[in-house]
This record gives structure tokens, sequence and C-alpha cells, in this order.
């Protein structure tokens, strides 16, 4: 189980994913009901007015694609399958498309007992929410009782700088920093030694929010890896890629871009509470084959969550209260 279970309860954590997917629920399923009523069978129309929804729901053509394409087999196989079997349907091949991290379903970033620091590198855009999801990991995994440090990497804005020290106060973790302008790299040297010498368990860092120049972010990313690579030859043990859910189909050209820069392990996909974009979560883990570890459904320290493959497709194909 990830450290977010030691926080609150199973049902605590399921009523924040519910209420959090809630207008994406109401949404896709308003859309469905209004394509199966009066009919009784799945047939051509129907999977045309489906594939239709899917896609404006920021599934993503590919996967929309995939998801049609394998119930067409089942209902060519079966012969005839009831409107009434849809939602089920759907569930299970949204479930298959999924990218699993590990053998199981639960997901967040476990820290192994013989990493220490266990590194994290966290990349995205200014605005997509990068500096309070490290607050919010670092707050949770402080809950746990790990020992954090964060490293403040994003040198080319002052506010990034000062918003992660404002953080780190908050919640009472260190933010290792220089002025702006400095080296990232440098930076991120320092983080980790401070890390090392304090016998801290996670270090997390900041990065600067830029795609304009893709190689000059490349060979930024490369920069900072080598040179903590100087102190911990593993370093970074993760790179998480933080999306805004609500931008839809922006999130998925960001998640591209920065796949090319950067070998990106995993992915936090953030604001999907209020949003009818949630399917986006979807398309992004199938398309890109990287597995998403965190979803943001509020304001709260406590509603990142850490992403559970079978409890996100129950909440998103339940009914909607």
């Amino acid at each position: 189980m990830g450290f977010f279970s030691n926080i609150f309860s199973k049902k605590e954590k399921q009523e924040v994913l519910d209420n959090g997917l809630q207008t994406t629920k109401q949404s896709f399923f308003g859309k469905l009901s209004h394509v199966i009523a009066g009919k009784s069978k799945v047939d051509d129309d129907v999977l045309d007015e489906l594939e239709d929804i899917l896609i404006t729901s920021d599934v993503g053509v590919d996967t929309t694609l995939a998801i049609i394409h394998n119930i067409e087999e089942r209902v060519a196989r079966d012969k005839y399958v009831s409107t009434s079997e849809l939602n089920n349907i759907l569930r299970e091949e949204t479930m298959n498309l999924l990218v699993q991290s590990g053998n199981d379903d639960s997901d967040g970033f476990e820290i192994p007992e013989d990493k220490h620091p266990y590194v994290i590198l966290v990349v995205g855009v200014n605005g997509v929410g990068k500096t309070t999801t490290i607050a919010k990991l670092a707050y949770q995994f402080k809950a746990e009782g790990k020992k954090v440090v964060l490293g403040a990497a994003d040198t080319f804005r002052a506010a990034a700088i000062e918003q992660l020290c404002i953080w780190g106060e908050r919640i009472e973790v260190p933010v290792i920093k220089q002025k702006m302008g400095s080296d990232p790299a440098s930076v991120a040297y320092d983080t980790l030694s401070h890390a090392k010498a304090e016998n801290a368990d996670v270090v997390i860092i900041d990065t600067a929010g830029r795609l304009h120049n893709k190689i000059g972010l490349m060979n930024e990313l490369t920069k900072v890896k080598k040179v903590m690579q100087k102190i911990d030859a593993e370093a970074p043990h993760e790179v998480l890629l933080v999306l805004d859910g609500s931008t839809g189909q922006n999130a998925f050209n960001q998640a591209k871009e920065f796949i090319k820069a950067t070998e990106v392990t995993a992915l936090a996909i953030t604001k999907l509470d209020g949003t009818a974009k949630g399917g986006v979560v979807i398309g992004i883990s199938h398309e890109l084959q990287v597995p998403v570890k965190y979803i943001g459904l509020g304001e709260k320290m406590t509603d990142l969550q850490s992403f559970n493959r079978v409890e996100f497709v129950n909440s998103l194909f339940s009914k909607v209260e």
C-alpha cells in the first residue's frame, strides 16, 4: 500500500475521488444516456456516438479507437451485446488500457529501504500545479515519518524559489536554494549533498517550467542528472511529470514534448476536480505508456492522491449521485 493509505481511511479517500470526478462523470454519462435511450443493443450507431463521446471527453483519439475496436470485437464474438452491458464493458476495457506500475494496482512512490535518499526530479510547465504538487508530496512523506529535503532548482523565476520556500516553511521541510539565475545543477548538487549529510529519506527537486526550447531543456536536465550522479550514481530515481488535467489535449501535447526531452518515469495529473476532462488520465497513460502515480483532486494537502487504477475506474463508472 502507498503512504496515502496511512493519512486517512480508504472510505475517506474514495469520497475524495468520487467528488473529484463528479463533473467528468456527469458530462460523460449524461451524453451516454442520451445515446442509448430507446436502444436495446450496441450497434454501429451506438459505437459511432460512443466514439464521439470518448474523444470529446479528452480520452484521446488513439485510446478511443482502441476501446471502440475492442468493443466491436466483443459484439462480433457475442453476436448480441445489450446497451445495459455497455457500462461494464467500458469499465473493463478502460482498466485494461491503464498502465500498471509494478505488479499490483496500488501506485504512488514506494521508498525502498536501501535507497537513501530517494531522489524525485519534478518537471512540468509553469502553471500546472508543479510547486504545490511538490509541497503536497513532501507533506505526505513527512506524515509518513520520512525526512524530506526540497531543492529549488527552478532558478529562472524568483517567484518559483520564493513559492517553494513558503511551502517549505508551512510544512516545516528544509528548502535548499541559491539566488535567481544560479545554475540549476548546482542547486541540485547542494540539495543532494545536504540530504546525504542529514540522512534524509526523500529529496524532491523542482526544475524550470519551460518548453519553448526543447534542446535547452534537455541539456539542462541532463546536466542536473549528471551532477547528482557524482553523489549518487542512481539519482534521480524518479522523474515525475506534472500535468494540468483541466487542459485536456494540451496536457497530452506537453507530455509528449517532455518525454522527448527527458526520461519521464511517472505522471501526476492535477486539477481534475471541477473539470469534465478527467478522461485525459486514461488517454495519457495508455498512449504514452507511462504510469500515473498521483492525481490532484482539490486544494487540501491530502487531495493529492496516489493513483490506483481499480479505484479510479470504479469511481469513474459508478452512478452519479
